[in-house]
């Protein structure tokens, strides 16, 4: 099959490293367009028990840090020879896991590639899964890469 779009979500976790690494791989030997997606998990703050922080500025500094990511990204793709596009989306209240479908479907992404921890037991029933709700609700396929690590 060929994948002449391909969505990979970075969070500059060893995870989301492997994956990006494949969907580097892949978009050049398919010729394929690349986009990557960093997402602002704003749940993360309001998730968070201490009180007493300004919450807008602890979202700037994750949108910083999210560039930073990105613009990495984008350089180590430079260096494998693909030139992708990039775009960083706010949460706004939704899992991650829907922000990555519902961007994928707006861009018309053929795949969707993205490093997975491989949690089991009571790790992912209290984590969660976000690559697990990315294939139950992505209409493209999803190419899960598991950390090395």
């Amino acid at each position: 099959m060929v994948y002449k779009r391909i969505l990979v979500p970075v969070d500059g976790s060893s995870a989301s490293n492997a994956g990006l690494k494949e969907a580097l791989r892949l978009a050049k030997d398919q010729k394929a367009k690349l986009l990557l997606l960093h997402v602002v998990d704003e749940l993360v703050v309001f998730n968070t028990p201490e009180a007493g922080f300004n919450v807008e500025s602890v979202i700037e500094s994750m949108r910083r840090s999210g560039q930073q990511l990105v613009a990495r990204a984008v350089k180590l793709a430079a260096g494998k020879g693909v030139k992708p596009q990039s775009i960083l989306v706010e949460s706004a209240g939704v899992r991650v896991a829907e922000v990555i479908t519902r961007q994928a479907k707006r861009w018309k992404a053929s795949l969707i590639v993205m490093g997975t921890h491989g949690r089991r037991g009571v790790n992912r029933m209290i984590m969660g899964s976000d690559a697990e709700l990315v294939v139950r609700n992505a209409g493209v396929p999803v190419l899960l890469v598991r950390d090395g690590g």
